[in-house]
């Protein structure tokens, strides 16, 4: 019985933003809590019937069966196949039979998808609303993950996808890809959503884990999908898959058993991932088939430098000049923070406190981290002050042992 519950909560993971997504595209947008619907009655006779018979040789083409099932009985009971589906599709029998045999396609999944991805980062939608329908409609994530990834609760999740929905309807947005004039800009806040995601899931805040690998996954599904398709196969969108790749590749040797964090310092490079460095080498190649250097690129270069575990003065001059670049085109205090660590690097504690001190930042338990390791080998005193702010202000049990391991240390 474990086996099928943890067989299922996976491929409701994999698969329920495929299926939800096929299925809006035949309804429309403006019906999609009836695709969210169909689904989750499929999963729900899925997790019945598997407690009772085991699981299926293939779940998945199982999940697909009793979905397309479901979908085609809801087309002919309801008006939405008179009015909507069969125009679409020139209403003879011999139409709804090819949609019976394409439904679920390979090839109509991955459209339906990446489609999806436009519909759902409309600039329409407010940016906050766009993570929360990432999050459930693009990626599989229920309502309770969602509210713990925004530090909120149910109700307050569930009224904003409500309205976030309410505005695809209001704005009657359409599953199709952008015109060409627009999908480059429209890309702009795809990629943002993706890279919002992958830093969620790379430093999270929920379930009072600091990594959750399957949000990183989702990020790079989508950002490959993204990447495979012509018409945004773009240098950025390149820049971002090698940036997470180059992140990735140390997921093993950044947690712990207990989920705890291992810093960079003291990671045992033998667990990076090679071929996921490779992987990202292979993006960063491609990023520069054009003229254009953003944000992406950057921070790419820079996760780079950290699949090089050996320090060097090359490595962090290079480091803090990136650094000084990320801030004069998207500055955030994030950066700010990272660039002190490589004036540190560079040019000393010292110089990086007078920069420090510069940045003050009262209720960012990172920045009074960063005080605390400049202060190590300077005042242990102002070490163990900074060190314990920091540890009021940490917001995951997670976090804070890891601190309470600095204080020990001290």
């Amino acid at each position: 019985m474990q086996k099928e519950h943890e067989s299922l909560k996976q491929l409701f993971q994999q698969e329920f933003a495929k299926m939800v997504a096929v299925i809006s595209k035949l309804f429309g947008l403006q019906h999609i809590e009836i695709a969210e619907d169909i689904v989750s009655e499929t999963f729900l006779l899925a997790s019945e019937t598997w407690g009772i018979k085991g699981l299926p040789e293939n779940p998945a083409a199982w999940l697909y069966a009793v979905a397309k099932q479901k979908t085609l009985y809801y087309f002919r009971r309801s008006k939405i196949l008179e009015e909507k589906v069969l125009p679409q599709v020139k209403a003879t029998q011999e139409s709804e039979e090819a949609m019976d045999e394409t439904i679920f396609s390979e090839e109509n999944i991955k459209d339906s998808q990446l489609q999806m991805i436009f519909a759902v980062c409309n600039p329409a939608i407010a940016s906050e609303a766009q993570i929360g329908l990432a999050l459930r409609i693009l990626c599989g994530f229920g309502i309770d993950e969602i509210a713990e990834a925004f530090l909120s609760n149910k109700e307050t999740i569930n009224k904003r996808l409500f309205r976030a929905k309410e505005k695809l309807r209001a704005e009657n947005i359409k599953m199709e890809m952008p015109p060409a004039g627009e999908i480059e800009k429209r890309l702009d806040n795809v990629l943002h959503i993706i890279y919002l995601l992958f830093s969620e899931g790379y430093y999270s805040k929920t379930q009072n884990q600091v990594l959750r690998k399957d949000l990183c996954i989702e990020a790079m599904r989508l950002g490959l999908m993204l990447s495979d398709y012509e018409r945004t196969n773009l240098p950025r969108t390149n820049a971002l898959m090698a940036l997470m790749c180059f992140h990735a590749s140390r997921f093993e040797a950044r947690q712990t058993d207990d989920n705890g964090l291992i810093l960079y310092d003291e990671q045992n490079e033998q667990l990076w991932d090679a071929e996921l460095i490779k992987q990202g080498m292979h993006f960063f190649d491609r990023s520069f088939s054009g003229n254009e250097i953003s944000s992406y690129h950057i921070e790419a270069r820079i996760a780079y430098w950290h699949c090089i575990k050996e320090d060097s003065e090359e490595k962090w001059e290079d480091i803090l000049h990136l650094y000084d670049q990320l801030l004069t085109i998207n500055y955030s205090p994030g950066v700010a923070l990272n660039r002190i660590f490589a004036i540190y690097k560079v040019k000393g504690a010292n110089a990086a406190l007078t920069e420090a001190e510069k940045l003050y930042s009262g209720d960012n338990h990172f920045y009074f981290m960063l005080l605390g390791e400049l202060y190590s080998n300077i005042d242990k005193r102002k070490a163990q002050e900074n060190f314990e702010k920091a540890f009021s202000l940490a917001k995951t049990q997670t976090e804070k042992q890891g601190i309470l391991a600095k204080i020990h240390k001290l």
